[in-house]
Parts: C-alpha cells; structure tokens; sequence
C-alpha cells in the first residue's frame, strides 16, 4: 500500500502577519494580481497596494468560484503579464485564486480572511454554478505555495465564520476514519498516512478543548492563545486533515444541501455540520461520540436541526433530491464504510434533526 500526504509550501500564521505579503510574493516572483473580496478591502487595502519589494494589481472577486469567473479573470492575468496570483479573502475567493493560477501555470499565495473553512490551504477548489449550486471538485496539481493566515485580521471578522469553520473542521476526523476504515483514497486518490489521520484526530481535539474559548475571544475581536489554535485547527489541520485523510458523507450531503436554495444563504461549514450529524447517525457511531459533538454543537451554537439551515418546511422529496446528489458515484458518499443509499441518507438526516430538535426543546425547558 503507498499512502500519500500533501501540504502547502509554507503556512504563516500570526497576529499582523499580512504584513508579510509582499515578501512572500517576491519569494515567487516580482509581480502579482491580487483577487480581493469586495468586503475586505477597507481592512486589507494597505496590504495589497505592493512596495519595492513586489508590485501588485487588484481584482475584485464576483462572488462565486464559477467556471464563468475563473476565466474572466484570467483573461487579465494575460493581460497584465503578472508572475504570481494572490487569493485575498473567505472560501470562494480562494479557491478562484488557486484555480486561476492554475489555469495560468503561476505560483499562487492564499491569505484568509476568515477561519470559515479548510480552503486555503487545499490543492483543490470547489466550483459551483453562478447561481451557487455545488457543480464538482476541481483537482490541482499542487498545494498552495505560501498560505499567510493574519489572526488580528480574523479576529475583526463576524464570529458566526469562525463558528462556521469550526463546524467545517468538525467533520475533519470522522470523514478520515472513515475512509480509513474502508481503505477509500484520500483526495490525492492514494491510501491517507499515519500522519493524515494524526492530524485530523488533532483537529477534533483541539475543537473541543479551545473552542468555546475561542468563540469567547473572537466575541470580543481579541487573539488568545485559544483562538490562535482554533484558528490553526480551522485552516491547516482541518485542511491537512481532510486532503490527506480523505472525505466521506459530511461534505457529500453539504453537496447536496446546496440544490436547495433555501440553504445558500447559509454558509459552508453550518451546512457540514448538518452533514457530520448525520453520518454520525448513519455510520452508527457510538452514543458518547455522538452526545460529545451535539454537546459540542449546542455549547458553540452550530446548526443542528433542518431549521437551523433554512430548512424548516423540507419535505421528504426535497430530502430525497439533497439524498440522490450526495450520493453521486462522483461524491465522496462512497467512502462510508458499507452500501449506502438515498434512502439510508434521508433517514440519517431526519434523525439528526430529531435529535438537534430534542436537544433544543430539552433546553428551553430546563
């Protein structure tokens, strides 16, 4: 068996490490195009105008990583002969950086905005129609060259992203069991390592031991060790995690939530909470696992009920729909250990949040 890991070039973290920008870039080259999310330009527009050490263009994100985009904007980085992409900004607009650079042939730096999900540091990018509906996983050829993560730049952002991206990262360990379990590739389409899965059991530990804490600091805008390490669980473990340990049900039913548009307004990781509630259910994991991450759910407040995720009035067929598209031959449904079907998925998902609804009700009277 050859097991496989993949990692960024480097990864820096840190409180104003944004002001590292240029010197990363002029590790790779003397000129970038810079793709800023429209939102954080007040907070990172000094950063991206570039100095001596690197120049730097800017283009604004549209908003969705679609085919559409990705060649928009590479038709300026032909035309502004640039030697180096940056992604500035949450999810989407990085995974357009990456899939842009390599589109172009070009090193690519990623800075986050937001601890929101395990996308920066990832060799892959997750395209999605312009209308936002899930359309396939791009695969690239390599990792990041540099991911820069400013903490005090995270720190500023809503609190519900860094919520979210711990409900991203929370599906990091038992997606990676699983493939384990039942000897499924990992996103390099080769055995996960001993290393993988290390790291995405570390991702869990680390939710549960710093992140209500964590939650507490980003409430009050401030960097604390705790939020330093949720911080790191977000981005590079649950990246690490997931690339090198591999992907099952949790993201394949998030793939499948995004038909409904009910569920667009939400983001990424309340909708794999969703989904790591319900492979919890259908892998039957034991019950203390299972009260561990609704504990865990309630005590940071991640999505855990079908209303939580503007699903309140879901019918069954609806269900059915979301249930046939996480199971796609093309999804990663396929790494759950044993057969699963549709009808095993809708099930798994209704008592997830018959589950999430008793805990609420159990709450509002005690």
């Amino acid at each position: 068996m050859i097991s496989t890991t993949i990692f960024p070039g480097r990864y820096v973290q840190g409180n104003g490490a944004i002001s590292l920008l240029t010197e990363e870039i002029a590790r790779l080259g003397k000129s970038a195009l810079a793709i800023v999310d429209k939102g954080v330009i007040p907070f990172v527009g000094d950063a991206v105008k570039g100095d001596d050490k690197a120049a730097i263009t800017t283009e604004i994100f549209n908003g969705e990583c679609s085919d559409e985009e990705i060649t928009r904007i590479g038709k300026r980085v032909a035309s502004e002969g640039v030697n180096v992409i940056a992604g500035v900004g949450g999810g989407k607009s990085l995974d357009t950086a990456k899939a842009v650079a390599h589109a172009a042939g070009l090193p690519v730096v990623i800075v986050p905005t937001l601890a929101s999900t395990d996308a920066p540091c990832s060799a892959l990018s997750v395209i999605y129609t312009p209308e936002g509906a899930f359309k396939r996983y791009l695969f690239l050829p390599r990792n990041p060259d540099a991911v820069l993560v400013d903490t005090k730049l995270i720190a500023g952002a809503p609190v519900r992203l860094l919520v979210a991206g711990m409900g991203d990262a929370m599906a990091t360990w038992f997606e990676a069991e699983d493939c384990k379990n039942s000897e499924s590739p990992n996103m390099t389409g080769r055995s996960g390592s001993m290393t993988g899965y290390g790291l995405a059991k570390m991702c869990f530990e680390t939710l549960l031991a710093d992140g209500p804490a964590a939650k507490a600091a980003a409430s009050e805008k401030i960097v604390t060790p705790e939020f330093e390490r949720i911080v790191e669980a977000n981005t590079l473990l649950s990246g690490l995690g997931f690339e090198s340990g591999g992907l099952s049900g949790a993201h394949a039913i998030h793939n499948g939530l995004t038909v409904l548009e009910g569920t667009h307004s939400y983001w990424h990781g309340e909708k794999v909470s969703i989904g790591t509630l319900s492979l919890l259910m259908l892998t039957k994991r034991p019950k203390e696992v299972v009260d561990t991450v609704f504990g865990f759910c309630e005590a940071i407040g991640l999505p855990m009920t079908f209303a939580d995720i503007g699903m309140a009035d879901v019918t069954d067929e609806q269900l059915l729909e979301v249930a046939k598209l996480a199971c796609d031959p093309a999804d990663t449904m396929g790494n759950v250990p044993g057969d699963v079907t549709p009808a095993d998925v809708v099930a798994a998902m209704k008592a997830a949040d018959a589950e999430g609804r008793r805990r609420k009700a159990a709450q509002l009277n005690a």
